[in-house]
């Protein structure tokens, strides 16, 4: 089905998300698997993924990496608008299927990842030739969002473009952005507080 946010583009998505949590939390949590992000479009991802298909312009022609890519939407949304090369990363293995799967059906080609590429220098492994990164729905999660904002805050410094797609979850920076864009985005009261989530896009400042 289409993301509400991203009617252009259709996921592989879980109809039933408490049921699924669940399973997925009861049966891998043993083999230390993270629960299945990839398979529900998020609010953040969704505005990143709005925001690169309505600024075409900024997008077209250049390398752009997926960060914590779930099911590859903002990757996805990327090729669409003209990204000459999109990598979806993601450390969770089901994830890397769900991108696979998910690029097949809208029949664009991305390049999958499962690797944790957290303090990867600008330039060097996966980030070779990329300059754009985004990343939605990164900061839930305090140890997570220190590390990951520190290391993209370096990418920043050296050159790179970072956005990041929030709907104010608790980690989220507050300093050193640039809002570029602010959308209503439609969410399931089983995997949010609320049905609609106000979503920010947001270039990430080196400081």
């Amino acid at each position: 089905m289409p993301p509400p946010l991203v009617p252009e583009l259709r996921l592989h998505t879980a109809e039933e998300a408490t049921d699924l949590w669940q399973a997925t939390e009861d049966e891998l949590n043993a083999a230390g698997l993270p629960p299945p992000f990839w398979a529900f479009p998020w609010a953040g991802g969704q505005a990143v993924a709005r925001w690169l298909l309505d600024h075409a312009g900024d997008v077209r022609g250049r390398a752009v990496l997926d960060f914590g890519a779930g099911g590859g939407l903002a990757a996805l949304a990327a090729v669409k608008a003209g990204a000459v090369r999109a990598v979806a990363v993601d450390i969770d293995p089901f994830a890397a299927t769900a991108q696979r799967l998910n690029a097949a059906l809208n029949g664009l080609a991305v390049e999958v990842l499962e690797a944790d590429i957290v303090g990867t220098p600008a330039g060097s492994g996966v980030l070779a030739g990329i300059d754009l990164v985004v990343a939605g729905d990164v900061c839930y999660e305090a140890a997570m969002a220190g590390q990951v904002l520190t290391w993209l805050r370096g990418l920043v410094a050296a050159g790179l473009t970072v956005l990041l797609g929030d709907p104010g979850r608790t980690f989220a920076p507050t300093q050193g952005l640039e809002e570029l864009a602010s959308y209503q985005v439609p969410t399931p009261l089983a995997l949010e507080d609320r049905t609609m989530r106000t979503t920010l896009v947001w270039r990430l400042l080196a400081s």
